[in-house]
Order: structure tokens, then sequence, then C-alpha cells
């Protein structure tokens, strides 16, 4: 298991937040931003770790900004890339878990 994927994401998710707030004052952008951010990266610990619920985490944080990012999916490159990203992260921890699932 690779926690590349959600060490990466972490960080994407929480300079997004802080960057869409420098811009905007948009205090949303930074909550959810640094939130999800903190999610992925506390997953991506805990699956470098080997500790329990690492892979669940990573992929309910793809699914929390999936479900956040696809309603402005046309409203610009930044959502389209949010929902394309956490897509790819879903769909990878989502393997994951069922193999883990069916061993």
């Amino acid at each position: 298991m690779s926690a590349y994927p959600a060490f990466i994401m972490g960080g994407l998710c929480a300079v997004g937040g802080v960057i869409g707030f420098a811009r905007t004052r948009s205090i949303p952008s930074i909550v959810a931003g640094v939130g999800v951010g903190a999610l992925y990266l506390w997953s991506a610990d805990s699956i470098r770790k080997g500790t329990t619920n690492g892979v669940e985490a990573a992929l309910g944080a793809s699914a929390l900004l999936f479900l956040s990012s696809v309603p402005r999916f046309r409203k610009g490159p930044v959502p389209a890339m949010l929902t394309t990203t956490s897509t790819a992260a879903a769909l990878y921890y989502g393997n994951l878990y069922m193999k883990i699932k069916n061993n």
C-alpha cells in the first residue's frame, strides 16, 4: 500500500485552501482545504505506519472532496482538477480497500 497519493492530495488540499483564502478571503476555502488536507495527511501517516483505518480515511477524504467539487466542476479549472484528482484517489484507495476487505 502506498501512502504517496494521500500525502500528495493532503498537501495540495492544504495549500489550495490557503491560496483560496489569500486570494478571496474565503473562510470556507481555508476550512475545507486545511480540513480535508489534514484528513488526507493523517490517513497517509496511518497507511505508512501500517495502523488501522488509514485506507478508509483516505477513501473518505476522497469522497468528501469529490462531493464538494462536483457541483462546481464547470466553473473553472480548479474545481475540475479537484474533481478529477479526488476521483483518481477514490479509485486507488477504493481498490485497496476492496483488496484488504477480501483478504
